[in-house]
Order: structure tokens, then C-alpha cells, then sequence
């Protein structure tokens, strides 16, 4: 195999950043894009010099120059879309949080192995350059036993309308971008399994918008001693925030993914782009460079694409998108209840991670 072909399923933010970042990966081809959407799919396809666009998702599995599918759609098409890409015989990336369910999860992870297929989860904070470092010095051990981890994504609320709506995302800020948060101190701990998760959330600023929640606190308990502190908001204005905190028994380690990495700018008049999410350039703002190189993008897909053209297995799989989304369940139903909830753990309200928040206040929600 010389080119991995690949195509993008979606045309919005997301896809536009994959798009971007495939440009970056030398085994890569991006050969179609599909969008429900003629004009969204025709722009696309123009901005990124795609040979082929369609408006129905399918047309892209009969492709046989197709070998990978990116996705990023919302959450609730997640899971149908994967089904198709493996009984077509496609490898797939999923965009976060993995779906809406477990159930989905589990029928998602049997299609690909049935189909043999890979399936990667796509949490960039673990290939974010960053980041990365700071995970080779603590398996270096330079700061000894690591006992606590903070990470924190802020600002002012997702792009799209579909995040506001639980029917179809699935949640709030806490599903997300927790999900980033969680399978992150999975990540540099080694992923050992939970011993207890305990959350905070409620929704501050966009009660107007949304029934979900737009700000969380989230504490996860490892076994083995390590703790991740969590938190994230779509409440916070001024542009994206992405930090982390590492603390062991012989050191610390603060990571700031943009602000540690961008130009600081002082504009009368304001500018074209900051940072993601940011309202206004006007005043002081923190001005990025290389944004997705930055956050991991590139290096993420470049990842996967080698898995697919040498048959390795991912770095973050079906089975990890699986492991963060029943943290997420119990983290919604300790927000309901106000109790701590031990592991390992069995849902107990509805099919959407945020049920149990959304019920909380009526009988047997406690």
C-alpha cells in the first residue's frame, strides 16, 4: 500500500481540522468527503481539493480507493455510521465521545472486529505534543509516583446548534469535553481501572439554550492512588483554556497547551484569529500559531494511518472510547445523586449518559 485513501464523513469544524491535518501525514490521501449538505459537501471539497463529494455517506463505503473513514458528525449519528464503515470492510476514526451509549459502543467494537477492521477513538490530547512530553518525563519518573492529575478545557460554547441538544448529543460540557479530560489521566496513568467517580455540574450561563450542563467538576479515582481532577465549561468567555497539572511524590509538571504556546498581542482594531473560540481580537489576546499541530492533530491521524498501512493496533481504541463513556455515566448519575459512585458500575438510568441528571429530583433519583 503506498497511499492510505481516506475519507472525511462530515464538513464542519472538526472535519475541517482533520482535513487540514491530513495534508500533514506523507502516507495519506484524502479522497472523498460526504455531507448531507450538497453545498457544505462542494465547498468542502474545493477548499481541500477533494476529487469527490456526495450528500449520502454511503456512496463513500462503495469507494474501493477508500481505506479509512474520518467521522465527525454529531454524536447521535455516531454509532450507525461506524456499523456501515466496518461491514464495508473500512477502517474507522470516531470523533468524541464515542456514541451515546454503551450499547451502541459494544455493537460499534463487535462490528470492527467482525469485519476486522481497526477502530480508533480520537482523543488528540494524547498524541499533543506537549503533553506527550510531559507523559515521557513521568514514565521517566521524574517526578516520582504521580498521585494527582488536573486538566482543565474551557470556554464559551460549542459551534454547532446540535451540541445544545441532549436528544442529540448525548449531554453537556461534561460528556464533551470530560471525555477529553478522563481518557487523558487514563492515558498517563497507564489506564488502570477506576476505583470511584464523583461530579459536580450544573448549568450557569445557557440555561436559555440547553438542558444540559455547561459546567463540571469531575473526580476520578484510580486504583494503584492515582486521582484526576477534571474540570470544563462552556460558561468561560476570553477564547479556549487547555492546562494541565501533574503532581508526584518528587515533582510537578504545568502544561498550558495555547496560551504556553501562542503570541501575546496587544490590537486597537482587531485581528482575523486568535484561538478557538475566542469572541473578539480586539485588546490583549493570545494569538496561536500552528494550532492543530499544537493540539495533536496531525500526529494523531499520522498515528492511525501507519496502524492501518503496517497493521499495528491504535493507541486509543473502541474499547477506550467505551471505558470513558461509562466514567461519564457514573459522573452524570453522581450529579444527580450527590453520592460517590464505586467501580466497577452498572448505569441505572436510561440510555444517554445524562439521564440521570436530567431525572435527578424524581422519585428514585436520590
Amino acid at each position: 500500500m503506498d497511499k492510505v485513501g481516506v475519507a472525511i464523513i462530515g464538513s464542519q469544524f472538526v472535519s475541517h481540522i482533520h482535513a487540514e491535518s491530513l495534508s500533514r501525514v506523507p502516507d495519506a490521501k484524502l479522497v472523498a468527503v460526504a455531507s448531507r449538505t450538497e453545498a457544505h459537501a462542494r465547498a468542502f471539497a474545493e477548499r481541500f481539493h477533494v476529487a469527490r463529494f456526495f450528500t449520502d455517506y454511503r456512496r463513500v463505503l462503495e469507494l474501493p480507493e477508500v481505506n479509512v473513514v474520518l467521522i465527525g458528525v454529531p454524536n447521535d449519528l455516531h454509532a450507525a455510521i461506524v456499523i456501515d464503515c466496518a461491514r464495508a470492510g473500512k477502517h474507522v476514526i470516531i470523533e468524541k465521545p464515542f456514541c451515546m451509549n454503551l450499547d451502541e459502543a459494544d455493537r460499534m467494537i463487535s462490528a470492527c472486529r467482525q469485519s476486522r477492521v481497526k477502530l480508533m477513538y480520537a482523543e488528540e490530547l494524547c498524541f499533543t505534543p506537549k503533553y506527550v512530553r510531559a507523559k515521557t518525563l513521568i514514565d521517566e519518573g521524574a517526578i516520582g509516583q504521580v498521585y494527582l492529575i488536573k486538566q482543565s478545557e474551557k470556554h464559551s460554547g460549542p459551534h454547532s446548534d446540535w451540541f445544545w441538544d441532549v436528544d442529540r448529543s448525548g449531554g453537556g460540557v461534561l460528556l464533551d469535553m470530560g471525555c477529553h479530560g478522563i481518557e487523558f489521566a487514563r492515558w498517563i496513568l497507564g489506564k488502570p481501572p477506576v476505583k470511584s467517580v464523583y461530579a459536580q455540574v450544573g448549568t450557569y450561563v445557557h440555561r436559555d439554550r440547553t438542558r444540559g450542563d455547561d459546567n463540571s467538576i469531575l473526580i476520578v479515582e484510580f486504583q494503584g492512588g492515582g486521582t484526576a481532577l477534571i474540570e470544563d465549561s462552556w460558561a468561560k468567555e476570553g477564547g479556549m483554556d487547555d492546562t494541565a497539572e501533574f503532581y508526584g511524590s518528587a515533582g510537578v509538571i504545568y502544561a498550558d497547551v495555547l496560551r504556553g504556546s501562542s503570541l501575546v498581542t496587544f490590537s486597537k482594531a482587531g485581528y482575523g484569529y486568535a484561538v478557538e473560540k475566542a469572541a473578539s481580537t480586539a485588546g490583549w489576546t493570545f494569538t496561536m500559531y500552528e494550532e492543530s499541530w499544537n493540539y495533536g492533530f496531525p500526529q494523531e491521524l499520522d498515528h492511525f494511518i501507519k496502524c492501518v498501512k503496517y497493521d499495528l493496533e491504535p493507541l486509543e481504541t473502541g474499547e477506550d472510547g467505551r471505558a470513558v463513556l461509562e466514567i461519564l455515566f457514573a459522573a452524570y448519575e453522581s450529579a444527580a445523586t450527590g453520592a460517590k459512585i464505586q467501580f466497577p458500575y452498572t448505569p441505572r438510568f436510561g440510555s444517554r449518559p445524562i439521564e440521570a441528571w436530567l431525572k435527578r429530583g424524581e422519585e428514585g433519583v436520590a
